[in-house]
């Protein structure tokens, strides 16, 4: 029995992550196609429901990092919009407090690195001091997924990440606590705190950026859901009037609207008459008279009245959530050059890191006296411009 889910995704940072998530999914028994958006960040699924649940393919992209968010609605509800929203607003407001933390910590090894105080003595101490929770509390999610990558011999933009900054910490923890090993050779201990954290710090304010700007790519869906109210007044045995959820609504059961509500379902009006604002279908502005006999829809507005109706279609079968679903299936269709840049961005890191390696053993081997210093400055130096 084949089944397909949209699934939102979370820790998604890159094009790659992206791909990674994507193969894993495919990877999975039971699981006939899996297409991951980067740009909303959702991933559809075709799989077949005796062979895999939403539980194991959950399970199995988070063995490498990320996460999936399972839709809590009925069984044949892909869209899970609120979890997404809930999702992504404690994803942003963590985001966004380490992002300033980072800028203001950055802003003072600026200062250490790029004026007269850089030849204080103590000046490498403090900026060692700045450059550690910079590292390690607002960028400690590049480390932490880096190295579940790494668990999983893939790689992506975190690993580009971490690598670079953790070589340039190292090194510099090194050249501080050591300057005579340097000295000794002729050398003068370098340190490179500054490169390390601003590095971080851009990173992170280019992701806040692009969170803010992903999250108005679902802007669209999330209106749409909006329309549709939470609860109805559903009429049973006749006349009692109980207010009950959407989602235990069921075909031909009695529905009072009063005015001023929006309509729960698609229906038949059985008992009264009202005017209906129907623009969220039309985009006509002026509301339709409607009576009884007359079909009425799931997220429109009575404006005048109140009349009861018979459910006709409910849950993911209304005209809403058809819309709903037009909508975001549009947002994860890929056009030709996204599937390209997906191929690329599978390839990227792992190129990368070889032509940074390579560019270090070639300074290693044959750049003379300085040779250890230009090899890690040569890893280092690649792998930010790469980032």
């Amino acid at each position: 029995m084949n089944k397909t889910t949209t699934f939102p995704v979370l820790q998604l940072s890159c094009a790659g992550c992206a791909t990674n998530v994507q193969k894993c999914l495919r990877k999975q028994a039971g699981v006939k196609t899996a297409n991951v958006n980067f740009a909303n960040k959702t991933a559809v699924v075709e799989y077949n429901a005796l062979v895999i649940n939403a539980e194991q393919l959950q399970s199995a992209v988070r063995s490498i990092g990320y996460d999936l968010i399972i839709p809590l609605e009925d069984a044949d509800d892909d869209y899970s919009g609120e979890q997404l929203e809930i999702a992504e607003k404690q994803r942003y407001q963590r985001l966004k407090t380490r992002t300033l933390l980072a800028i203001i910590l950055s802003a003072g090894l600026i200062v250490l690195s790029m004026t007269p105080l850089m030849h204080r003595s103590w000046a490498g101490f403090v900026m060692g001091l700045l450059a550690t929770p910079i590292l390690f509390i607002c960028g400690n999610s590049f480390f932490i997924n880096a190295y579940k990558q790494a668990r999983h011999r893939q790689v992506n933009m975190d690993t580009l990440v971490a690598l670079s900054t953790a070589t340039a910490y190292l090194f510099s923890i090194f050249s501080l606590l050591f300057p005579q090993f340097w000295h000794s050779r002729g050398f003068h201990s370098e340190v490179y705190f500054e490169t390390a954290g601003v590095l971080i710090a851009f990173i992170l304010i280019g992701k806040l950026l692009e969170e803010r700007a992903s999250r108005k790519t679902s802007a669209s869906i999330k209106k749409l859901i909006g329309l549709q109210p939470k609860t109805a007044t559903i009429i049973r045995f006749g006349e009692i009037a109980e207010e009950t959820p959407i989602k235990n609504i069921r075909i031909a059961d009695i529905i009072l609207v009063k005015a001023g509500e929006k309509i729960p379902v698609d229906g038949i009006i059985t008992e009264g008459h009202s005017f209906v604002d129907e623009s969220m279908i039309s985009g006509e502005p002026i509301a339709l008279e409607k009576e009884i006999g007359q079909s009425v829809f799931a997220g429109t507005l009575n404006q005048h009245g109140s009349f009861r109706l018979r459910a006709t279609q409910v849950g993911n079968k209304t005209l809403l959530a058809q819309i709903i679903r037009l909508v975001a299936d549009a947002q994860n269709t890929k056009a030709p050059i996204q599937k390209l840049v997906d191929k690329i961005a599978g390839i990227f890191v792992p190129a990368v890191v070889s032509i940074a390696l390579l560019s270090a053993l070639l300074w290693g081997v044959f750049g003379g006296e300085n040779a250890i210093t230009h090899a890690v400055l040569a890893f280092i130096t690649v792998l930010i411009i790469a980032c």
